[in-house]
Formats: structure tokens, sequence, C-alpha cells
């Protein structure tokens, strides 16, 4: 089941087991400027409000009904990240795993590749939760992704026209496979009296206006996919959850749903000046991926706008991180990380 709870998707698989819930947002944070350096992770800068399409049925086009979901506004050029939290299991003191497929354009944002149902290992097209926090972007290569930045849909820039040359679907596209019951009472034993540790995750410290946007790569930023460490029979593929994210215009938005859309987010540049925080975030007891040799082709936005003779990107300056946290660097996974205070 996938309910709307406090502008986060919150995927329950009841049957499965009675505390496995995944709960996903859809964060705002800079743009980093798309200019071939490889940066730290932004911040996040609070939560993209998120809809129901259905309650919009009179002010959305036919296709996002029959795709069902939720819609998310974000302004031209506009960047976003996606957080993953999984709920701790009473005596187990673990959070519940559990796979994540990610597409844009219905092309797996991990792989490349067209979307399909289940769960690829070859190359993998999805990824683990915990272990894996979050996700800014297209893994273009080990170690590196491409910032999710929003584009027209139908102006040439996003993943899916680049790979398949057309504009079809644009948009998020989720898919959460729980752990199997019987593999994760095996792989995680109960552990009465224990106590658990903390763990410090990054919180929330020239188009003419069309409804459909689709995500494009933006600049490079530091980032590891990790490999699956399980089995991939551990996961309950006959019982998953998909949901279809509708990336609406924010020009629209309020024609659509009668609220203002927020504020943008103010550039790297600014921020940067301002002296707030960058984050460099290590595990070394996960591998990483090495990235989607089809991903790695793509123009990013910078670049694909320079060679149509286009301006897309205002405020696209470099910038040099000063104040850049550290965190979870050399930590055991029960060490509590000391901060700055």
């Amino acid at each position: 089941m996938i309910e709307l709870k406090s502008d986060e998707l919150v995927f329950t698989f009841p049957e499965v087991h009675p505390q496995a819930k995944l709960s996903i947002s859809f964060q705002r944070t800079l743009r980093i400027p798309d200019d071939d350096k490889t940066y730290p992770l932004p911040p996040g800068l609070g939560k993209f409000p998120l809809r129901h399409v259905d309650d919009f049925a009179q002010n959305v086009p036919v296709k996002w009904l029959k795709r069902g979901g939720v819609l998310l506004p974000m302004y031209q050029s506009e960047a976003m990240w996606l957080n993953f939290e999984s709920s701790t299991i009473d005596d187990h003191w673990v959070e519940y795993p559990f796979a994540v497929k990610i597409a844009a354009g219905k092309k797996c944002a991990v792989s490349g590749l067209e979307w399909q149902d289940g769960l690829r290992g070859d190359p993998q097209d999805y990824m683990i939760v915990p272990e894996q926090p979050w996700l800014d972007g297209f893994a273009v290569e080990k170690g590196v992704i491409r910032q999710f930045v929003a584009m027209p849909l139908g102006s040439g820039y996003s993943a899916e026209e680049q790979i398949t040359g057309n504009a079809e679907h644009g948009g998020l596209q989720i898919a959460v496979y729980p752990m199997k019951r019987d593999v994760f009472e095996r792989r995680f034993p109960k552990r009465p009296g224990d106590e658990r540790a903390c763990s410090m995750l990054m919180e929330d410290c020239c188009f003419a206006a069309a409804p459909d946007m689709g995500l494009a790569p933006g600049g490079r930023m530091r980032q590891e996919i990790f490999e699956d460490p399980y089995d991939r029979k551990d996961w309950q593929d006959t019982k998953s959850s998909r949901c279809f994210i509708h990336l609406c215009n924010s020009m629209v938005w309020q024609s659509i749903t009668g609220s203002a859309p927020p504020h943008p987010t103010p550039t790297a540049k600014s921020y940067t000046q301002a002296g707030l925080p960058w984050f460099d975030y290590y595990d070394d007891s996960q591998e990483a991926l090495k990235g989607s040799s089809i991903l790695a082709k793509l123009k990013s936005v910078a670049q694909k706008s320079f060679a149509k003779g286009e301006v897309v990107l205002p405020e696209n300056e470099s910038v040099t991180p000063d104040n850049v946290i550290e965190f979870r660097k050399g930590l055991k996974r029960e060490q509590v990380r000391e901060g700055q205070f």
C-alpha cells in the first residue's frame, strides 16, 4: 500500500511484516554548477509538496489520471534529491531492508535501461535501503552522479529524450520491494534489550509553461550507488508497490492545485558565499557500482544547451565549497558520529 503523508510517499507491506515501512521524500536543493567539476553533496532545503493526481482530475492531462500517483512542482532547471527512510523493527534494532527502483521517463537512473517489472542483477537496476540513504541523480560512473535537473518535456534535454528520441513519459517512477520475512528474521535475529545507535543523515538542515517536466542530467556530484549485499532471491518480488510521480511545471502548479508553488531555491554561488555547509558521505563497508555506460553518454543540460545555442541555466557560475562537512567516514555501523556544536 502507498499513502501520502506529510509530503512523503509511505510504502507499507503488512502482508510481509507488520512494521515493514519505507518513506520517500523529494528534497529541494541547490542546483550545483554544470561545469564538469565534481562537487560534494548540496543540502536539503525542505520537501517538495506532493498532491494526489485524483484530487485535481479536472485540471490535469488525461494521461496523468491513467498513470495515477502524485504530482510535484518544479521550476525549470530546479534540482532535487530523494531521501529514503525505512522503519526500525522492534526487538531487532535494525531498519527493514528494501530494494528500490528509480526511473526518470521510464529510464533507470542506476542502469540507464528501459523500465521493467522485477529486479535486474546484471547490470543492477535498483538500490538497497537503508544502505543507500539518498539518490541525487543519474549514476554515470563509479562514485559520480549527474544531478537530477527539471527541464520541460519535449525540449530534448531529459535523459528519456536523449536515450530514446521521444518525450513520452517524463516524471519519476518508483517501485519498492521488501525483503522476505523469513530472510529478514534469519539475517537479523532479535536482540532483546539492545539499544539503537544513532546515525546522522542529511536532513531538512526559456520555454512556454507546459505541465509535463522531465529530469535531465545536470552537474557532477560525488555519490556512490552501492551493490546489493544480499542475494537476489531475498527480495519479495511478488509483493511490490509502484508509484508515478508527475513533475509539474511550477508556473502552472497554481492553476492546477490552487496553491502557490514554493519560492525558488538560492543559487549555489549565494549559498556558498554565505558560508553554509556542503556534505561528503562515506561508507567504506559497501562496494559501489561502476556506473552506467548508457547514462555516461548523456549530455548535461549545459553541454546540450551550448550545442543548441540556448541559455537555459541561469546563474551557472562555478563555486568552490569551503565549508564541507564529512560524516560517517571510517565509522562502524553502530558507532555514533560526533558532530559540531
